[in-house]
């Protein structure tokens, strides 16, 4: 049992009591009908247990899960190898990780998200074109045992192909995640590179960054507009134009209140999701709390 004192230092430390107890309800993160929530990418300074009382601190009910950070170890270091070897090493190491992993990991990591009152509503897994079939695979069941439907991924055209018969035999939403580097058309980065992977398959939807898009000179409103049906978490991020940099919100060109505004006038059900990306002058979780206030504003 937790006395006045014990109480007192876990307010000290910044941990809601209800994390503490494992007794917390389901978060309520949505403001005038638009559902809010966090990639843990923005917590990536913090490790996971962290990472999860900063969120339910600043109120925020669901999160789009990102492994790197929150989930995958790191590989040992290994001496005496040159950087390339290093890289190579680390990458099988990981592949080997994600194959042999218990399933079991994911559902504690689903508990603790759970506990604090937090819904994992998808899963950040990158599908490369240096992926095997079996860790495709794994991916789409790494997701299912911490509960969420959706896969979310920077990938490429290529590797998507090979994930469609992954993603209709498990039913799940694979949705690709864009960049702002146009060059390459194999990225997704461009409206067509995400038409091209909807025409692949009804499983292929779109998680819009729409501070990368802005930076690559697409208008974000225009392009959700016309494919709210197919969109299903947007990235709120603030960038300049033509390649800018992040910059804190609200001085930069995103639209970022009007894309808020115009997910609530049409009650489209897609996720807001803050990704905290620019250089801040305080720690991430303050500055996840400015960005938070900052969309309330923009609905107020």
């Amino acid at each position: 049992m937790y006395s006045r004192r014990d109480f007192a230092k876990i307010a000290l430390a910044g941990v809601p009591a209800t994390v503490v107890l494992g007794q917390a309800r389901k978060l309520d993160s949505k403001i005038a009908g638009v559902q809010f929530g966090i990639q843990t990418y923005s917590f990536r300074d913090l490790p996971v247990d962290r990472a999860i009382a900063a969120t339910a601190e600043i109120g925020l009910g669901e999160v789009e899960l990102f492994p790197p950070a929150h989930v995958e170890p790191r590989a040992p270091a290994a001496a005496g190898q040159n950087p390339a070897e290093a890289r190579k090493a680390a990458r099988e190491w990981l592949r080997q990780w994600r194959l042999s992993v218990s399933m079991d990991e994911f559902k504690k990591v689903r508990k603790k998200f759970n506990d604090a009152g937090i819904e994992i509503y998808a899963y950040n897994y990158s599908f490369l074109d240096d992926f095997t079939d079996e860790e495709i695979d794994r991916g789409f069941q790494m997701t299912q045992a911490l509960g969420a439907n959706v896969i979310t991924a920077s990938s490429t055209l290529s590797a998507a192909k090979r994930v469609v018969p992954f993603a209709e035999k498990y039913k799940m939403i694979v949705a690709y995640h864009g960049h702002s580097d146009i060059r390459d058309p194999n990225q997704f980065a461009k409206p067509e590179s995400f038409a091209a992977a909807m025409e692949m398959s009804k499983q292929f939807w779109v998680n819009l960054d729409i501070g990368h898009f802005t930076a690559a000179n697409y208008d974000p409103l225009e392009y959700i507009r016309a494919h709210h049906d197919r969109i299903v978490i947007l990235h709120l991020k603030d960038r300049k134009r033509d390649q800018g940099a992040n910059v804190p919100w609200g001085q930069g060109d995103t639209p970022i209140k009007q894309v808020l505004q115009l997910l609530r006038d049409n009650k489209w059900p897609i996720r807001a999701y803050i990704e905290y990306e620019y250089r801040g002058e305080a720690d991430s979780p303050s500055e996840v709390r400015k960005c938070f206030q900052y969309c309330k504003q923009a609905l107020a």
